[in-house]
């Protein structure tokens, strides 16, 4: 059934993806940025198709009278909200940073609030992080949404606190929201200092110089963003109100794997130094519930994925990094 969606942190990355997604699938598509504006590496199909709404959710008076007129109008069904601090170095050590704070909590809350006071309230889709989940041991890292909650970072106790926000407001006043706790993703247009992209750039650079990567040995779940907003769409469509969906490939990678396959398109011969070697071990995705409840599954291959990323950065040069 064809959505009318609104998407806060539109400009993103997976934000411009997930507004592709929908288009493709014949959904009208509004868009929320904190300034009404896109970024250069917006997709121009997207960006000439759709209307922004000024939006900055980390100030009580971020949503001005015409971008409100803008989305009453426009008449949401759906929220997907996407806007956040989500480099967790962005958000603070041990705790959230005010920023972190102010955007993924406060912000969280002022989205709630557009939807609560809509003439016809939407669904709102809230876009949180495996980051929530308490550290895992290597023979128990598969975790379902009933795993043991715990970030240790700045970061995940943002989106934890996010996820109380949402749970109190289909508790208080009957939100109709669903949560997806996000695996690690990757794919054309990534922020450059996430893996594939900081790699991708040291492999653009030239030279004889390693390549530096953290660790080769940090076992992670990774998707393609790709497949990842088509799971959002499905949440959105089919997800019980309140519920908690992981949304991951549930397949355990080593770093080292992944970029070993990058190393092959953009440099075999380049060596490779570890900055911070040793073992890691991050949680891997039960997706159990989200099959069961919408039939997605994972469909493109990592490989696909690394080597779309590379041919992204290809065509960018530097211009987007150094």
């Amino acid at each position: 059934m064809p959505q009318r969606a609104l998407i806060t942190g539109i400009s993103g990355f997976i934000g411009g993806h997930l507004a592709e997604h929908l288009l493709a699938s014949g959904d009208a598509v509004l868009g929320c940025t904190s300034r009404g504006a896109w970024r250069r590496d917006s997709p121009a199909a997207v960006a000439q198709r759709v209307e922004l709404a000024a939006f900055d959710i980390a100030r009580d008076d971020g949503l001005a009278a015409d971008a409100r007129r803008a989305i009453e109008r426009f008449r949401p069904t759906c929220i997907y909200h996407l806007a956040a601090l989500s480099v967790p170095q962005d958000c603070g050590e041990a705790e959230p940073s005010p920023a972190a704070t102010a955007v993924n909590v406060d912000g969280t809350r002022r989205v709630l609030e557009l939807a609560a006071g809509l003439p016809s309230r939407p669904r709102l889709l809230f876009v949180s992080s495996s980051h929530v989940y308490a550290p895992v041991l290597p023979a128990a890292s598969r975790v379902a949404e009933t795993a043991p909650l715990g970030p240790d970072r700045g970061y995940g106790r943002s989106k934890l606190a996010a996820e109380n926000v949402v749970r109190r407001a289909g508790c208080d006043y009957g939100a109709d929201a669903v949560i997806v706790r996000a695996f690690q993703n990757a794919g054309p247009r990534m922020d450059a200092r996430l893996m594939l992209s900081q790699w991708s750039r040291q492999f653009l650079a030239g030279g004889s110089r390693p390549v530096e990567v953290y660790t080769r040995d940090a076992h992670i779940d990774l998707s393609d963003v790709r497949d990842v907003v088509r799971a959002y769409r499905l949440v959105a469509e089919c997800g019980r109100a309140g519920e908690i969906y992981n949304v991951g490939s549930g397949t355990s990678r080593t770093s080292g794997a992944i970029f070993d396959l990058l190393r092959r398109l953009a440099g075999p011969g380049r060596a490779v130094v570890e900055t911070r070697p040793g073992f890691k071990q991050g949680p891997i995705a039960d997706i159990s519930r989200l099959a069961a409840r919408t039939g997605w599954a994972p469909a493109i291959p990592i490989e696909q994925t690394v080597a779309d990323t590379w041919a992204w950065w290809q065509a960018q040069g530097l211009a987007a990094g150094d």
